[in-house]
């Protein structure tokens, strides 16, 4: 690989895959347009240490009306990262947007990769298409049943993957990821808000009793197998999951949280929210057979490593305004 085509490049996850394939000497074309779900600001923060490489174009384009075959055309490998995300913002008046970009911009994608069939496209998709699943861990030939619109948009884009592979011979590969963490999440999610609090000394609200788990998943670990999955050889056409390897509770992690500040969280409860599922816990055994996964980093670590690059970045803010 010599040049990638990296979509959603400024956001939480994008932005991390980009620095990476930078840093082995891959040359990226990095794709956003800094949609509204968190602020502009950090988005292009996140681009800080990217936009010092020569190898790195950064194009700000719409997917889901912009002419796509000259970023395809010159690029070895696409990483389809860019999406509207969010679980519980999708529903309403605010679904529109989760179709304009989730399925139409990918449809526009997938479209433009058509013509160069054999090029290695990376599909990032998420859990959440599983909605409430019943076998835990849980395989990826769990039959999908998505319980919020983000979940439905998601699944749908896979299946146009699934399409384009059938019909047209596109190499396609789609990643299931599951609860991303790490440095620069979005402020929208869970231990950025938990680790925010813990900073600034303020409760948290959490949506249902706290026992409820996930499979959380560092950001190192998932641009690892973002980019396994972009040189495996008889993948196409297939989906992986992509997680932490253990169920860890919202109490328990708050728990960390509370270790790692040295304070107390005051907790609200409140009722769970429309398309929160009780638990995600992904079966790995393909990704680790087919992608050659070797590794996670643990919870405790992980959390670590969020909270002070988070401590890091309230200093900086701190040093600007004072001077």
């Amino acid at each position: 690989m010599r040049r990638a085509l990296v979509t959603g490049c400024a956001g939480f996850i994008g932005s991390h895959l980009t620095e990476s394939l930078l840093e082995d000497g891959i040359e990226v074309v990095g794709v956003d347009c800094f949609n509204d779900n968190y602020g502009r600001r950090d988005k292009l923060r996140n681009l800080e240490r990217a936009g010092s490489w020569e190898g790195f174009d950064f194009v700000p384009i719409d997917l889901a009306r912009g002419d796509l075959e000259e970023f395809v055309a010159e690029c070895d490998v696409t990483f389809h990262l860019a999406a509207e995300p969010g679980v519980r913002s999708s529903w309403g008046k605010r679904f529109e947007t989760y179709v304009r970009n989730n399925v139409i911009g990918t449809q526009h994608l997938l479209d433009a990769a058509r013509n160069w069939p054999e090029r290695r496209f990376v599909f990032a998709s998420s859990s959440s298409v599983y909605g409430q699943a019943e076998t835990f861990p849980t395989p990826e030939d769990t039959v999908p049943r998505p319980l919020s619109p983000y979940g439905v948009t998601k699944l749908t884009a896979e299946n146009l993957c699934h399409a384009y592979h059938a019909d047209y011979g596109l190499d396609v590969v789609s990643l299931r990821y599951f609860s991303v963490y790490g440095p620069r999440q979005r402020p929208d999610m869970a231990f950025s808000i938990f680790c925010s609090a813990a900073l600034a000394g303020e409760e948290v609200t959490v949506f249902g009793d706290g026992t409820q788990t996930r499979d959380f998943t560092f950001v190192d670990d998932i641009v690892d197998a973002t980019r396994r999955a972009a040189s495996a050889r008889t993948v196409a056409g297939h989906l992986f999951n992509i997680g932490g390897g253990s169920q860890v509770s919202l109490n328990q992690a708050i728990a960390v949280i509370e270790e790692l500040s040295g304070r107390s969280l005051p907790v609200i409860r409140n009722p769970r929210q429309r398309g929160d599922v009780r638990d995600t816990c992904a079966d790995t055994t393909r990704a680790r057979r087919k992608l050659g996964l070797d590794r996670t980093v643990d919870i405790r670590v992980g959390l670590q490593r969020q909270f002070a690059w988070l401590c890091e970045e309230t200093r900086r803010a701190d040093g600007a305004v004072l001077h």
